[in-house]
């Protein structure tokens, strides 16, 4: 293999002396987002029962070592290789030739914490019913090639990126890129699978199951919500962008926002404060700011985490309204929230701030007088997004339900999923087995 690019950045750092210290702002911010993956696995096992958290960790853990295998493999290339068509990248895989350079490796690590954030968020939706050996192969395929694909569409000088509208299709730091397209592609899961045994009684009503671990899941958000201050500052890509103060003050008020709004809906609904839908209610105003971080006001930001809220409550109701079973409430936190985040940047853009330029043209949305134009780029992106991301999931869960089958025996759904496929249970003084 030619070793064509930099690999030791001397010839980088010649260009600019100060790039070091943006290449520490983004790996730092790129740990964060890797930490994550320790707030997604806490979320998850913690939201539900003790028999399936062996799996769930292992899961959350396979996500990243498989995600991260394939991404280098072929996802990476598919999103900055050679543009064809607007459609795909087609050079670059392997990391191999020209990609030998520390700025191809910087930009690498930090698509690949992303490619690895929306595979996790998959197993949240089909939790506690799927075979592991079907998780695997989903996890490689979404890393490997639904992420990238999509990805290349909006960062990677796709045809959304240059559509004719506004700036072109903008999702800051993913909420449509990484966590509806998580979200989809884990509503194709569930809807394959089906809910899970005890979730609805015999006249259709849901019943509740809960999580077996209340403490370990509110970690895992405060996880979550912190690895987010690497996730959305470090979308900059830059140190040297102050903006990074306003897309930290942002991230916190639509968070706050949209745990408050779920947390007094549901009061109002049923006469408790319930603490599962509020840090659900986090998770989802961190999903929605994620893609207008860098470009609203703090009043916006606000009102797109309480809009987030809402959206959370709605989407947990409707689900169970049609009779899919979501365990963790993935789909309404990450896809649901996800495709608001990108509606609105095209109506909160504020005109201060471009595409990842503090030099114009700037991004101004709707109420600010920008027109339409951002926003119909916007809706053009998120219908395609929805198209791709639930279209190819469907696709896939369904084929791999045809080639193996998806969903574990009724025997070891009952059982749990701990000891039949991992032979460890997470709580082994707890755990009895029925013979």
């Amino acid at each position: 293999m030619a070793l064509a690019g930099d690999p030791t950045g001397a010839e980088t750092l010649k260009s600019d002396p100060g790039l070091p210290v943006d290449y520490v702002w983004v790996l730092v911010c790129g740990f964060l987002v890797m930490f994550m993956q320790a707030g997604f696995a806490c979320v998850e096992a913690g939201f539900c029962r003790a028999k399936n958290a062996t799996n769930l960790l292992t899961k959350n853990l396979m996500d990243f070592v498989v995600g991260a295998l394939a991404f280098w493999a072929v996802g990476y290339a598919l999103i900055t290789g050679t543009d064809w068509k607007g459609l795909i990248g087609t050079s670059g895989f392997f990391l191999s030739g020209q990609g030998y350079d520390v700025g191809n490796y910087l930009s690498f690590f930090w698509q690949m914490v992303f490619a690895a954030t929306a595979a996790t968020i998959v197993s949240g939706a089909v939790a506690e019913r799927i075979k592991f050996q079907a998780y695997l192969l989903y996890s490689i395929a979404i890393t490997g090639f639904i992420y990238p694909v999509y990805a290349h569409w909006v960062w990677g000088g796709g045809w959304l990126s240059k559509l004719p509208f506004g700036l072109g299709h903008l999702d800051f730091a993913g909420s449509g890129v990484v966590h509806a397209v998580g979200g989809l592609v884990g509503l194709a899961g569930a809807i394959v699978l089906g809910p899970r045994f005890g979730k609805f009684d015999k006249n259709g009503k849901p019943r509740a199951i809960p999580g077996h671990n209340i403490p370990l899941a509110t970690l895992g958000v405060f996880i979550l919500w912190f690895g987010w201050y690497g996730f959305n500052p470090g979308s900059t890509f830059s140190a040297h962008h102050l903006r990074i103060s306003v897309i930290a003050v942002n991230t916190t008020l639509a968070a706050a926002a949209a745990s408050l709004t779920a947390l007094l809906i549901v009061l109002a609904k049923t006469r408790k404060f319930d603490l599962g839908m509020a840090l659900n209610g986090v998770l989802a105003g961190l999903v929605a700011i994620t893609a207008p971080c860098a470009w609203v006001e703090a009043w916006a930001a606000v009102v797109i985490g309480v809009v987030a809220g809402i959206i959370l409550v709605a989407g947990v109701y409707f689900l169970e309204a049609i009779k899919v079973d979501d365990p963790v409430g993935a789909v309404p936190v990450h896809g649901f929230n996800g495709l608001w985040g990108l509606i609105a940047v095209g109506l909160f853009a504020d005109g201060t701030y471009g595409n990842y330029a503090i030099e114009p043209p700037f991004v101004k949305g709707l109420f600010y007088g920008g027109g339409v134009d951002q926003l119909i780029a916007q809706l053009i992106g998120a219908g395609a997004l929805f198209v791709w991301a639930f279209g190819v999931g469907l696709i896939l869960f369904k084929l791999l339900d045809v080639l193996i089958g998806i969903r574990v025996s009724p025997r070891e759904e009952i059982q749990g999923l701990d000891l039949l496929e991992h032979g460890t249970p997470a709580y082994p003084e707890f755990y009895t087995v029925r013979r």
